[in-house]
């Protein structure tokens, strides 16, 4: 028998249903993270929507990857075939995560394609399973791979962070652009301006989520600022806009004065997402980006924030410079 777990609110009512079924032991219940980012003390509670299989002794084991497609996606492939595999050769999620050094749950992250496996784990599980090198193949392959469904991720864990760092050199960010502005950056596209607006603003609602908005830290280049796009009352309104925004507690806003001259941020815009328990970067280019998951690619782009940054005004500096450009704009 095959349940969907439910939300808090529903989930007693639920656990009820299945005991009333005649399942032995039976005991299902949502799945809660909590974490704690330590510099702003951010605390937040994420429910997962799972799938559990109930079985007579009362134990049950996650089906999510069920819905998997191996054929989506590499990582999807690997999600795919961690589950394949364990159910192969009889294993629980509590034993495979005493082979690769983690929680059951976990291990059913890792199978739902909510976590991915890290070169050691995949190592280790090539090792006791004797794959001849499997999952260690496949997850070089999927690092290197160009996922399709990247962009999906990357809003799904920008609206999920709770540290987000971002750097752009030639316009406002996204998170802080009004809507006006927006479409007026979009114009030039030549795409629908209308579905392409309304998905930006969807994002800027998820990364100001009500109750647990995460700590906002944006670096740009002066030539972001004094760029006329849409024209001088667009762009009047805008720099007014980052001024007020500004003032939150969660919102960091530093700018590079063109006076700096060359620095290592004018190879291109990126931004680093801290999630619960690792970074996700994502790089940005014309035509498109790149997802980032490899920690060392990562720590790269955690110094070059770090470079960046030291040549940036502090935030009083920053606040003058936007007022005194505004003004510029009549």
């Amino acid at each position: 028998m095959r349940v969907r777990a439910s939300p808090a609110t529903e989930g007693v009512a639920s656990v009820e249903k299945i005991r009333q079924s005649g399942l032995v032991g039976a005991t299902i219940l949502p799945f809660l993270a909590f974490w704690n980012f330590s510099s702003q003390r951010h605390y937040s509670w994420l429910h997962f929507g799972v799938f559990a299989t109930i079985s007579n002794n009362g134990e049950y084991s996650m089906s999510v990857a069920d819905e998997i497609d191996p054929s989506s996606s590499l990582y999807a492939w690997l999600a795919y075939d961690l589950r394949f595999y364990r159910q192969k050769l009889g294993l629980t999620g509590a034993q495979v995560g005493k082979i690769i050094g983690c929680v059951r749950s976990h291990v059913a992250n890792l199978e739902a394609g909510r976590a991915r496996l890290d070169i050691k784990q995949a190592k280790v599980l090539d090792e006791a399973w004797d794959t001849g090198g499997h999952f260690q193949r496949l997850l070089v392959f999927a690092r290197r791979g160009h996922d399709l469904d990247w962009f999906q991720q990357y809003t799904g864990f920008e609206g999920r962070a709770g540290v987000i760092r971002t750097y752009q050199g030639q316009v406002v960010p996204i998170p802080l652009q009004t809507e006006d502005y927006a479409r007026a950056f979009l114009a030039v596209s030549g795409k629908d301006i209308d579905q392409a607006l309304e998905a930006r603003m969807a994002r800027q609602e998820a990364i100001f989520r009500k109750g647990d908005p995460p700590l906002l830290i944006v670096v740009f280049d002066q030539d972001a600022l004094d760029r006329p796009i849409g024209g001088s009352g667009v762009m009047k309104a805008q720099l007014q806009y980052l001024l007020d925004v500004g003032e939150h507690p969660n919102v960091i806003t530093r700018v590079v004065p063109r006076s700096v001259g060359a620095h290592i941020g004018l190879n291109g815009p990126f931004q680093i997402m801290s999630l619960e328990n690792r970074d996700v970067a994502y790089i940005g280019a014309f035509h498109g980006g790149r997802l980032v998951q490899e920690p060392s690619e990562i720590r790269e782009l955690a110094v070059d924030f770090e470079l960046i940054g030291a040549k940036a005004l502090s935030e009083e500096a920053s606040w003058a410079l936007i007022k005194e450009i505004s003004e510029g704009f009549s």
